[in-house]
């Protein structure tokens, strides 16, 4: 790659959203490098940039000039209880002609398996659930506008709540929110991994010129010997795991049970997306918790509240050293699968991006996600379709409009996947959709898909 692509490549990781447009512009006439397609026919639809957290640092438009270079066939730009990133992204993707949806993740409270460990480990009642496929930022001054503040309000009130009981016990590092958190994401989109590094970097400031003290300090709050202590601090990302594991999670020391009260009712989050003409999909985790061991039950109540898609994460339903763990996750990932499908539910996939090590892209190839690569392939040509119906024709996937335009669930399943599949829609396309009506944008999309 040469030093002009690296250089562009720094800026549009910028907090500033001028120069990130600027060098998404000067992106465009790169030369991509060799071995640029070496993920051509893979997708990840779950990616988490910098307005919540990303492990690299990076911002929207860079997940598209990666997926371009890689030869994505299709990415999702999915972040933590905000939208800050969706026309940054979608922008991207006609400017790079690569296929793409953009998505919300947040946690919220199932009422019905209120005593049950479901999706967040340790938390019983509280489940990761989307939204996919948003086409448009709400409306300013809208009750879905309003809804999308509070997600962010109380998101802040849980981090300073997490943050305070921290610094009650941790008074030699204590942090404050508002100057040295929030700086850290450029719209303030705090996330629990965003507190860690704040904290371990307030931990490298007050011991930075005692480093034995640090060292000390370290061990007393981690349970850890000096030697252990130091092999991790050469390693941040291990590091960062635990003090995450000893700060934030449960029996950490700024941890607090949930309530109904901490997060939003499933049956609200699902209306709100349904409002923003968006898929609410169920999000899964293994099948290894109470809630999730009967993968029918969990889909058919988030379905009957709505839930139109399921969203996995496949790397962490397979990959791992224990073959007697593989085999039971392989099940339960057949599983979850087999109701998804029965339930006329496309599955959406990714890998996060939100911590070091985590693939880029699942192999769709491999032996293990071969057997479902039609139904993750078919299930990002659906998010696709959806971004693109929803945007230009008010259409969503699940929607009155859709059956009403394309017939029952099987049939939107086609039509959207077909639209979806089509190449990306480019800048002149996007004119054009932009000015046509509702019937006109569909008979445009469909005439594309053929």
């Amino acid at each position: 790659m040469n030093t002009n692509t690296n250089t562009l490549e720094t800026i549009v990781n910028d907090f500033d959203p001028e120069k990130r447009q600027a060098a998404l512009q000067a992106l465009r006439n790169e030369p991509l490098p060799a071995g640029a397609r070496s993920h051509a026919g893979m997708v990840n639809m779950h990616m988490h940039s910098f307005f919540s957290y990303n492990a690299y640092g990076w911002s929207p438009a860079r997940l598209v000039w990666e997926a371009r270079k890689a030869g994505l066939h299709a990415a999702g730009l999915v972040d933590f209880d905000v939208l800050d990133g969706l026309e940054e992204f979608l922008t991207a993707c006609r400017a790079l002609h690569v296929r793409g949806a953009v998505g919300l993740e947040t946690r919220a409270f199932l009422k019905e398996m209120a005593d049950k460990e479901i999706s967040s480990p340790g938390e019983p009642g509280v489940t990761y659930i989307m939204g996919m496929g948003f086409p448009h930022l709400p409306q300013a001054g809208s009750d879905a506008a309003e809804k999308l503040a509070l997600f962010r309000i109380q998101y802040d009130q849980r981090n300073e709540a997490m943050i305070a009981r921290i610094n009650a016990v941790l008074p030699e590092i204590a942090l404050d929110y508002t100057a040295e958190a929030k700086p850290l994401t450029p719209a303030g989109g705090v996330t629990e991994r965003h507190i860690v590094r704040a904290y371990r970097e307030k931990g490298e400031a007050v011991f930075k010129g005692a480093p034995e003290k640090g060292i000390t300090f370290w061990s007393r709050v981690l349970g850890k010997d000096a030697e252990a202590i130091k092999a991790l601090q050469s390693d941040i990302p291990a590091f960062e795991e635990a003090i995450r594991a000893k700060l934030t999670k449960k029996g950490g020391i700024g941890y607090e049970a949930p309530s109904e009260k901490t997060f939003p009712p499933v049956d609200d989050f699902i209306q709100w997306v349904s409002a923003n003409k968006a898929i609410p999909m169920v999000a899964w985790l293994d099948g290894t918790s109470d809630g999730e061991s009967d993968p029918a039950a969990l889909l058919e109540c988030q379905a009957s509240k709505g839930a139109a898609a399921l969203n996995i994460i496949p790397d962490r339903n397979w990959n791992m050293k224990d073959p007697a763990q593989q085999e039971i996750k392989v099940r339960n990932l057949a599983a979850i699968i087999k109701v998804a499908v029965g339930l006329q539910l496309p599955i959406n996939i990714g890998t996060e991006m939100n911590k070091d090590g985590l693939p880029y892209a699942d192999r769709l190839d491999g032996p293990v996600l071969k057997r479902f690569s039609s139904l993750f392939l078919e299930g990002a040509h659906v998010m696709v379709g959806q971004t693109l119906l929803a945007r230009y024709a008010g259409c969503a996937f699940g929607s009155s409009d859709a059956e009403g335009a394309f017939g029952n669930r099987e049939k939107q399943i086609k039509a959207y996947a077909k639209i979806g599949a089509a190449p990306a829609v480019s800048e002149d396309e996007n004119a054009r959709l932009e000015r046509a009506t509702p019937d006109q944008a569909i008979a445009i999309l469909m005439d594309r898909a053929k």
